[in-house]
């Protein structure tokens, strides 16, 4: 049974998912940090830098927000003309004072402003929104080629031209008039949106779209999942979470309230998480691994440990390295590790071995609900890979 357990003490929520008592995946909400990520702004340009192809725009929060020439431009130019970014000049785009509708992508960090970009995305409990785009694409999670053509025929049916969408996974079997009906509530959405931003033309900056918070967020993506039941410890998350299941008319998940206690001690999680916050992870051959995160990437080394096999040297390091394997695909997710990638497994000569483990680490990213990109061995024989943060950042 999946579960999700929200435990709030002084001000810091734990957000954990769960399985059958194992950890899957590990969240920290901090009441004192202001989420500026899915946030829409009128924003105000301050000021163009010609020989980076970016601007500094105000959005009124402390610092400047930057945005990249490419997140300026239309979305379907730079599909369709990878070296649009090459022939545009981003001063015929932008100029100090303009108002400018952007989203936050990413959010603020002691050293750098937030990220924006003008390509909005609006999430819904099947689809995300993409306003002025006509790009309209389906989760590769959905295999059933006589279930992508029903939902891509719903949405061509209802989504009206220069409006791009994202079919997500928990679309898959729905009903027709229960699909439609999200999809009509997230255009509405974008309508007022544009509405207000126009209201406003004058005060900007200003915020003109609030966006979902990350706890609404995850639990509108695990609706679909098979999760049962949410235990919180906190009567105001308690009132918060059953406002979120009543507005997504989600009668299928309970929610329990255990106040004041700690519940991650309660149902023996407070072990794995700290396990989950160790830089060495042993592996039950007698293996480990190291994860080393920094500013740049996050690097992740496999070694032998205390196993020493008992048949050939390429047999031993293959079974540590596919034991190995499972383990990356699981600590990713529970330490919700984004970004690039890199694993250096112990060296296999052998060109099918590595085959193997990068379909292993494929097959294990399947229980993954974020983005994941296996690149593949480089001349260096480390495994270069990405991905998406689940909350925030990139």
């Amino acid at each position: 049974m999946k579960e999700l357990f929200v435990n709030k003490t002084q001000g810091i929520s734990e957000i954990v998912l769960v399985e059958n008592g194992i950890l899957l995946e590990k969240y920290e909400e901090n009441d004192n940090d202001r989420r500026l990520e899915g946030k829409i702004y009128l924003g105000k340009v301050q000021n163009v830098l010609q020989g980076m192809q970016a601007a500094f725009i105000d959005i009124g929060e402390e610092k400047n927000t930057f945005i990249h020439l490419k997140d300026l431009l239309p979305k379907v130019n730079i599909v369709k003309n990878p070296n649009v970014e090459q022939e545009s000049n981003i001063r015929k785009l932008v100029k100090p004072g303009d108002r400018i509708l952007i989203q936050i992508k990413r959010d603020a960090t002691n050293i750098k402003g937030a990220k924006v970009s003008t390509h909005m995305s609006l999430p819904s409990k099947y689809f995300v929104l993409m306003p002025e785009t006509d790009i309209r694409t389906i989760s590769q999670k959905i295999e059933n080629e006589e279930e992508r053509e029903r939902l891509l025929k719903i949405v061509n049916e209802i989504l009206p031209e220069n409006f791009g969408v994202i079919i997500r996974t928990s679309s898959q079997n729905r009903p027709k008039e229960e699909l439609e009906k999200d999809l009509h509530l997230i255009i509405n959405t974008w309508n007022e949106i544009e509405k207000k931003s126009k209201d406003l033309i004058n005060d900007a900056p200003v915020v003109v779209y609030e966006g979902q918070s990350f706890i609404e967020k995850l639990i509108i993506d695990l609706t679909n999942t098979g999760i049962e039941k949410i235990t919180v410890n906190d009567k105001k998350e308690y009132e918060k979470i059953n406002a979120i299941l009543e507005k997504l008319e989600e009668k299928n998940i309970s929610v329990e309230l255990k106040e004041n206690e700690n519940i991650l001690e309660t149902y023996d999680i407070e072990d794995q998480i700290k396990k989950a916050t160790q830089r060495k992870v042993w592996l039950k051959c007698g293996g480990f691994i190291t994860i080393d995160r920094t500013e740049a990437l996050t690097a992740i080394d496999v070694n032998s440990g205390k196993y020493i096999g008992t048949r050939d040297l390429e047999e031993t390091v293959f079974k540590v390295n596919k034991e190995a394997s499972k383990e990356i695909a699981k600590q990713l997710r529970i330490r919700d590790i984004g970004g690039i990638i890199i694993i250096d497994y112990i060296d296999m000569t052998n060109d099918e071995h590595k085959k193997q483990i990068m379909e292993i680490l494929e097959d294990n990213f399947k229980k993954d609900r974020s983005k994941t990109q296996i690149i593949g061995f480089s001349k260096l024989n480390l495994l270069e890979m990405t991905r998406k943060h689940m909350k925030g950042g990139e």
